[in-house]
């Protein structure tokens, strides 16, 4: 592959809603630049962007691949993101380190709820953007109907520069509205220009001025000769696009279809023309003294660069993808990571085509590529050198929303399973990995089920080991309202020494917070001090164990004040087995209950679907705090719902609002379970004791 400048480069983020044909278009680009020889498809599991096991499987992009297209003496890197709001994580980070993004629209689904978020997230990184309608050749394909929703949701600045010859089975080609030309195109997606049909000139007339006119109102000179009445040329309306488009006041509209390689040509086209190269941003950094540094996108400069992606390959290792935003990474040469302030040494660069490796001794500012074996680096890390050390911006990843415990299914996988999840762990940063230890569960948490099922089957492939997701247990707690008192006398006499130990109890309850307190009112030596520790110990080990349910005892007083010993047969053995039968006791007569957890949750909604929402967190026997207006038009629901029946709400929200809600949750305090519900909780514990 050749070498190409910084002005020479574009790097672009395929993004959309689900079953757009992302990954379809990151092909036929490849195929019409010639960067590949074969189109792959991705229901054959042959495509380019899909070689992970999972997305063969699957038939879903789940993790971003990079693929470079050679076009017109550029080199445009193309990052094929996942459309499934549970991989939100990788387009977060693929729009980080690119210039602008190409967004995907189904012809016959038109804009969706995936658009909208992968739109705002675009507008987070400021990013310029470009929208392709596919799959004009599918049955219900409507251009008209996706252009006036792409307006309806994105406003004005949507402008079609190009227009469809027929649509489903009758598309046969497009029309350029700037070039005034139909371009049909071969299997190869080779354009071959022509004259425009008759019964389309009304229409690409008029969207050919609409054209004009949104050209026209980004350059105060092109504002000027329009107004004038003067016609505007071809030359003028191509530059005023790639203005309007640096500037984020134009996106431009095509269309074609990815599996005929239709509209791939010009559209390529249009990536090298209208969006800007590397060396048109400027990035902000801190230096280690917390001063601000603009970062230009140079050759010259000191390097720096951002480490936006990791892979664990059980074959090579860990792969790091950088973006370089200045200087040059050279093959074979030390940098600083100034993240975790140690020195890496870079073996062999590479660009990544899809699951290929190629190559190449340098990367230069606004490349994208990789590195193998970088143990101490990882995602959101900044590379740079120790004479001008800086610290890019991280990505900032969306905090996980739902947790699973996880099980191995053969018995001596506990250490295999825990290695493999904190090698996945690094690769994702949506993904968590976390011991809850009242418990004794290991939990998984992330962006949703599939993430998780995911997660759970790449550790089967990536490292051997074959496991399971179940439903959490809920780390209820046990105490009481009450107070009671009682006694035992641990008494054996079996031939030589025996054993004795007699105590006297009293249990009472503490408020919220309060843990559990040990107290002796001993008078007289009735039980001597050598023997009270063993007391508290039995009292603490019967109160972790549980005594209702198997669940912790908390916020209670438990007082020795009185007992009896024998000089011979007593022993520390004797009073801690009789301390924790007297605690058994006097727990079960002082009024225990169950407590849960409750969490604080608050939920980003639009206001169409509020009611909805409300009425499914009543159902979960939430209570309703308030709402207030939210950012974006929407608005925010604060309620209080025990842990229990929040397990699966991102499905549940996900349903309910078609993806556009958004929620966080922390846990606030612990109340006591009702009455019925308790019951059922203890009668299932004992059924598990019991087997």
């Amino acid at each position: 592959m050749r070498k190409y400048s910084t002005e020479q480069l574009r790097n672009v983020a395929l993004v959309s809603h689900g079953g757009a044909g992302k990954t379809s278009l990151l092909e036929a680009m490849l195929f019409c630049s010639g960067s590949i020889s074969r189109l792959g498809r991705v229901d054959e599991g042959t495509s380019v962007g899909d070689y992970d096991p999972e997305e063969v499987r699957r038939k879903i992009s789940v993790s971003t691949a990079l693929a470079p297209a050679e076009w017109a003496d550029h080199r445009i890197n193309l990052l094929d993101t996942p459309g499934y709001f549970d991989f939100l994580g990788e387009v977060k980070s693929a729009l980080r380190v690119v210039e602008g993004a190409l967004v995907v629209l189904d012809a016959s689904a038109g804009v969706a709820v995936g658009t909208e978020k992968t739109w705002s997230f675009a507008d987070d990184e400021h990013l310029p953007r470009l929208v392709f309608v596919n799959k004009m050749d599918r049955e219900n394909a409507n251009f008209d109907k996706c252009l006036q929703e792409l307006r309806d949701t994105f406003g004005k600045a949507v402008a079609p520069v190009q227009i469809p010859v027929g649509q489903a089975n009758d598309f046969r080609g497009i029309v350029d509205l700037v070039r005034q030309q139909m371009l049909t195109f071969d299997a190869a997606g080779k354009p071959s220009a022509g004259p425009i049909p008759a019964e389309l000139h009304d229409k690409v007339q008029a969207a050919r001025d609409a054209l004009v006119e949104a050209v026209a109102a980004v350059d105060d000179q092109l504002t000027e000769k329009y107004l004038e009445g003067q016609e505007l040329t071809e030359e003028e309306i191509r530059q005023g696009v790639a203005t309007g488009v640096k500037s984020r006041q134009l996106v431009p509209v095509l269309c074609g279809s990815a599996l005929k390689v239709a509209g791939i040509a010009p559209l390529l086209d249009a990536l090298v023309h209208w969006l800007p190269s590397p060396a048109d941003r400027t990035v902000r950094a801190q230096t280690p003294q917390g001063q601000e540094e603009q970062v230009a996108c140079e050759e010259n400069g000191p390097v720096a660069a951002l480490v936006f992606k990791t892979i664990s390959d059980p074959y090579v290792g860990k792969i790091t993808l950088m973006r370089v935003f200045r200087g040059v990474l050279r093959t074979n040469t030390t940098v600083y990571n100034v993240s975790q302030d140690h020195d890496e040494r870079l073996a062999q660069l590479f660009l990544m085509k899809g699951k290929e490796q190629v190559p190449v001794d340098h990367l230069p500012a606004g490349d994208i590529g990789g590195v193998a074996k970088l143990a101490g680096t990882n995602t959101n890390d900044t590379l740079t050198c120790r004479e001008h050390p800086v610290k890019l911006p991280p990505i900032v990843f969306p905090e996980p929303v739902i947790s699973m415990a996880v099980e191995p299914k053969a018995r001596g996988d506990e250490e295999k399973i825990g290695a493999g999840l904190s090698r996945l762990e690094e690769e994702d940063p949506t993904f968590r990995v976390s011991r809850q230890a009242e418990t004794a569960q290991t939990l998984v948490s992330g962006q949703g089920e599939l993430h998780l099922d995911v997660i759970v089957s790449r550790l089967h492939k990536k490292f051997g080991v074959e496991a399971e997701l179940q439903t959490p247990k809920i780390p209820y707690r046990e105490t009481v309202k009450g107070t009671a008192k009682a006694e035992y006398k641990h008494k054996k006499q079996t031939g030589g020494r025996g054993q004795y130990g007699h105590v006297f109890l009293e249990i009472s309850p503490l408020p919220l917070g309060s843990g559990l307190q040990f107290t002796d009112t001993i008078f007289g030596g009735a039980v001597p001090k050598q023997y009270i520790p063993a007391v508290e110990k039995g009292v603490r080990e019967t109160a972790s164990e549980g005594i209702l349910a198997g669940y912790p005892v908390v916020d209670v007083k438990v007082n020795l004040y009185d007992g009896s010993f024998h000089p011979v047969d007593s022993s520390e053995m004797a009073f801690k087995i009789a301390a924790s039968m007297a605690m058994k006791k006097a727990f079960m007569e002082a009024t225990p209950i169950l407590m849960e957890p409750i969490l604080m949750v608050e939920v980003h909604v639009p206001e169409s679907v509020m009611g909805d929402v409300i009425g499914d967190l009543n159902k979960k026997r939430g209570r309703i705090l308030g709402m207030e207006p939210g950012p974006a038009g929407q608005q925010i629901v604060k309620a209080l719902v025990p842990q229990a029946e929040m397990f699966r709400y991102a499905t549940d929200l996900r349903s309910i609002t078609q993806g556009r809600g958004s929620f966080r949750v922390n846990v606030d305090h612990y109340e006591e379970v009702p009455g019925p519900i308790a019951q059922q909780i203890i009668e299932q514990a004992h059924k598990e004791k019991a087997s």
